[in-house]
């Protein structure tokens, strides 16, 4: 097709016979005269049109999710989220991490989370399409996509039933368990992590990635950075005599490693996240009745039951933080001190129930803190 266009003579080519029929050829110039009608080049506006589908072709979902995760990366998330990140998005990007993330429909995606729920995956289901409605909110971000398509899905799928990890929350039986510790015979390093757990009760996690430089043995405190925290917020832990008692067990060398508990396999890495569970079945614990996260639980209802301790000092020691700032910096304050004395004693009850002492409610009318 011959036009001119502000006095230029240009010509537009609409296919090559047979592949582009003459009807064909006849509707995309009736369109290109409708253009010119309008005052619109045709032959920038086909040039255009083809920007825009190398560039939608070119975001796809993969490439927009990893920008999203190089994002996350540098805000501090931890090494252990941006780990389970990658591996929950490996499950759909084999499908449609090539596609360009504006033509990803939301059945599309409900189909494919449809089939990790048939293998009763609810969990893995539910976190992924939270997780991709955080990269789709990023294209909106980042002018890629239109709308969140992942947001039609609230709902659709199951529901997963929370699981309670196990935990033992009896005096005796937590005794029993603090003696299974002391005679385990496994590797050193096991069983000192075995060991100062029970009088940190911080995350597994957190205590895996703990490294020498985050103690100051001079204040007796631990600090965890707030990129190796669960809430993204620094935590302080006071340090028991019992607990400093542990650290001086552990062999350091800074040339050697920088965590206290290194892997066996990689200096370079912490141990693995399944050690103190598999010691714990070693010892005879079974699954559903004792895991490295219910020493949390543990120390949480034994320090309840003890009356002693405000239950705002135990929370802010488990780290269970308030989402109001004010409030946060408030308590943080306030209960300091009370939880120096609180950990002091429970690192105290913690030997008072190992040595196999009877064990009797309202037993700790005497233990008042401070005294």
């Amino acid at each position: 097709m011959n036009y001119r266009y502000h006095g230029k003579q240009k010509t537009l080519a609409f296919g090559v016979y047979p592949d582009t029929g003459l009807a064909e050829a006849r509707e995309q110039r009736d369109a290109a005269r409708k253009m010119l009608a309008r005052s619109n080049d045709p032959a920038e506006q086909i040039k255009l049109e083809k920007i825009a589908a190398a560039v939608a072709a070119s975001n796809s979902f993969k490439a927009v999710a990893d920008e999203w995760l190089v994002k996350v990366e540098r805000e501090g998330r931890s090494a252990v989220t941006m780990k389970k990140l990658r591996w929950l998005l490996d499950f759909i990007n084999e499908s449609i991490g090539k596609r360009p993330v504006t033509s990803i429909t939301a059945q599309e995606l409900l189909i494919m989370l449809r089939k990790m729920e048939g293998k009763g995956r609810y969990e893995t289901a539910k976190r992924l399409r939270s997780t991709c409605s955080q990269i789709f909110r990023y294209a909106i971000a980042t002018a890629s996509a239109e709308r969140d398509i992942a947001a039609d899905l609230r709902g659709a799928l199951i529901a997963p039933q929370p699981i309670h990890r196990a935990a033992i929350t009896s005096a005796n039986e937590a005794g029993g368990l603090l003696r299974a510790i002391e005679t385990f015979e496994g590797h050193p390093n096991t069983k000192a992590a075995l060991w100062l757990l029970p009088h940190v009760f911080v995350r597994p996690g957190e205590l895996r990635y703990a490294e020498w430089d985050d103690f100051d043995f001079d204040k007796a405190v631990w600090t965890i950075p707030q990129h190796k925290t669960k809430m993204r917020r620094v935590h302080s832990i006071p340090l028991s005599r019992q607990a400093l008692a542990v650290l001086e067990t552990i062999e350091h060398d800074e040339g050697y490693s920088s965590y206290l508990f290194p892997s066996l396999r990689s200096v370079d890495r912490p141990m693995s996240e399944n050690t103190i569970n598999a010691a714990l079945r070693r010892m005879g614990f079974a699954q559903d009745e004792m895991t490295g996260h219910g020493f949390r639980a543990m120390a949480a209802t034994l320090l309840n039951e003890m009356g002693l301790w405000h239950p705002d000092a135990i929370e802010r020691q488990l780290a269970h933080c308030d989402n109001n700032a004010f409030r946060r910096a408030y308590t943080r304050g306030e209960y300091w001190d009370e939880r120096v004395r609180m950990m002091q004693h429970w690192s105290d009850h913690l030997d008072f129930l190992r040595d196999g002492a009877k064990v009797i409610k309202g037993d700790f009318k005497k233990a008042k803190a401070g005294e």
